[in-house]
């Protein structure tokens, strides 16, 4: 779990637990598998499954951020996929700014030769033909509107929805970093054309539990819209000093030492309790297998609690951190 750099303030705030969602979201008879899935409502009545678990693909070909070199790690990502591939845990989000498109062309060679039904493609910008040949294929299940934009704009977006339904280029309409309020208002607009917000991604993980004291945790299940939670493990997005984390850090040591799992698969667990599907970066086939271990049981009441208390709420900012 990595959070010693991004923009979130170095004075921490706790979360409180008036404004917080219950410890378990999550139906307590259910505990989610690698077979799971989740019922996304599509359009036209068709639902879009996924799994409890997304891979994001930013650092697949993102030499500015994660030092892409492909000689490298090309081979760790076909690796990475290979583990992912045998669970099935394929809900991959990418998109034509990661890597100038490259992450989308890689993406295309590790969907080849698999039916587009055992795949889920999460697709966030808007030249969607060129996505598509990118990505070689027919359709994305999920298309989602990158970031936000102004108010005044959201319906321009909404009107555009129709052409790539009819088309049978996407599946189901999503948003990223968008605050409660813009969600409403797209979705609202969107339902004008009998077109469904099925997602909603923003930032969120045990150092950064906003969108649930926000309340748009709780707007998005009372509209039964799917949250998404990116940066799940809080990678690079940290910027607390270490003396701040070191709570976090260590409570989640101790029940991953109880649990016979390593860290990131207790943060997922707790993510997944909460009722939120995280989506979390995969750069090789460790990373793969530790993720992996999140699936198959579930944390405690009192571990849940335990690691609430040591959770932060984290910032917002006008850009990458609404919600």
């Amino acid at each position: 779990m990595s959070g010693t750099q991004g923009v979130h303030s170095p004075h921490s705030k706790p979360v409180d637990p008036h404004l917080s969602d219950p410890v378990n979201v999550l139906p307590p008879d259910l505990t989610p598998d690698s077979k799971s899935r989740i019922a996304l409502r599509g359009v036209g009545s068709k639902d879009v499954l996924i799994p409890y678990l997304s891979i994001g693909a930013w650092s697949w070909a993102d030499k500015a951020t994660f030092n892409y070199n492909p000689t490298r790690d090309l081979p760790r990502i076909h690796a990475a996929w290979a583990k992912l591939k045998s669970v099935g845990l394929t809900f991959v989000d990418t998109a034509q700014s990661y890597g100038d498109g490259e992450s989308e062309r890689i993406c295309g060679t590790l969907f080849r030769d698999m039916p587009c039904d055992s795949f889920v493609a999460g697709e966030p910008k808007a030249k969607l033909k060129d996505s598509l040949l990118r990505l070689n294929l027919d359709y994305v299940d999920i298309y989602l509107v990158h970031g936000p934009i102004h108010p005044s704009k959201i319906s321009t977006v909404a009107n555009g929805m129709p052409d790539c339904v009819e088309s049978e280029m996407m599946r189901a309409v999503g948003v990223a970093n968008y605050d409660t309020t813009e969600m409403i208002k797209i979705a609202d607009e969107l339902a004008k054309h009998d077109v469904p917000l099925s997602v909603c991604q923003c930032e969120y993980s045990v150092v950064r539990r906003s969108p649930e004291v926000s309340g748009m945790i709780r707007e998005c299940r009372k509209r039964s819209i799917c949250f998404q939670g990116f940066s799940s493990l809080a990678e690079g997005r940290g910027s607390y000093p270490m003396h701040i984390l070191e709570p976090t850090i260590n409570v989640l040591k101790s029940i991953a030492e109880g649990q016979h799992v390593p860290v990131p698969a207790v943060a997922l667990n707790y993510s997944i309790n909460k009722g939120v599907l995280p989506l979390v970066g995969v750069r090789d086939a460790s990373q793969a297998e530790q993720d992996m271990l999140a699936f198959g049981w579930r944390l405690t009441e009192d571990e849940m609690e335990q690691i609430g208390e040591v959770s932060l709420e984290g910032s917002r900012s006008p850009f990458m951190q609404h919600g």
